[in-house]
């Protein structure tokens, strides 16, 4: 899941990056209105957090030049404003989820799992199949065999990018930039990303599905033939 913050408490940014980058988001920040709208218009999020109060340009100005243009990514704002008239205006002005300071970061981040979830399926409703693997666009659930299975954002993002391109193979290149845009954290979490998947994915099932192209990157798919594949992502 890709966050934007727009928001110029820089405290407050670095805890909501150690919380999230932790958990498999990745995120992109802008210190002002003007650079955050930038970003919202040019590259693509699941979820925007933005404060109201902002250099340059408020949040609710941020806000209605998006939905003018267009933009319909879901936006949480995140302010010390607590009065009702102040959060009736957000809504008004097409936020959808709106959250006071201080505030609890599992809290923000189910919201901000749900407005999520809700934006895909308000696009349509689709499911990702690959043998009796499943991932359920519109609820984000991931099922193998029937069994739930419990992902991490990051994890089952990675899982998407592989399952839309089955059968065939896709190069790290390309599941790092779908991860991370164009800004890749340091070291190899790539690495660490399919291991954790391919744990969840493959550990408890006899047939395996992800499959490593040494120097090339990653596939999921059935194949019909054993798997010869030598995974570099063990521990």
């Amino acid at each position: 899941m890709r966050l934007l913050v727009v928001e110029d408490n820089r405290n407050l940014v670095a805890n909501l990056f150690e919380y999230f980058e932790a958990r498999g988001y990745a995120l992109d920040a802008a210190p002002d209105g003007p650079t955050g709208l930038h970003l919202a218009l040019t590259q693509d999020y699941d979820a925007i957090v933005l404060d109201w109060m902002l250099p340059r340009m408020d949040g609710r100005e941020l806000l209605a030049r998006l939905r003018d243009a267009g933009r319909q990514v879901p936006v949480l704002m995140l302010t010390a404003r607590s009065e009702l008239d102040d959060k009736v205006k957000s809504f008004r002005g097409g936020a959808d989820d709106y959250l006071t300071k201080p505030f609890d970061l599992p809290e923000l981040e189910v919201r901000l799992e749900a407005l999520a979830a809700r934006a895909r399926g308000g696009r349509g409703r689709r499911v990702l199949e690959v043998a009796d693997l499943r991932l359920d666009l519109g609820t984000l659930e991931v099922t193998r065999g029937g069994r739930a299975l419990h992902l991490y954002p990051a994890c089952r993002k990675l899982l998407e990018l592989l399952m839309q391109a089955s059968p065939a193979a896709v190069s790290r290149e390309r599941l790092e930039r779908g991860l991370w845009g164009d800004s890749p954290p340091d070291g190899d979490m790539l690495r660490s990303h399919v291991y954790e998947l391919r744990r969840s994915v493959d550990g408890p099932f006899p047939r395996k599905l992800i499959h490593t192209l040494p120097r090339v990157g990653y596939r999921l798919a059935d194949l019909d033939t054993p798997d010869h594949d030598q995974p570099d992502d063990e521990f």
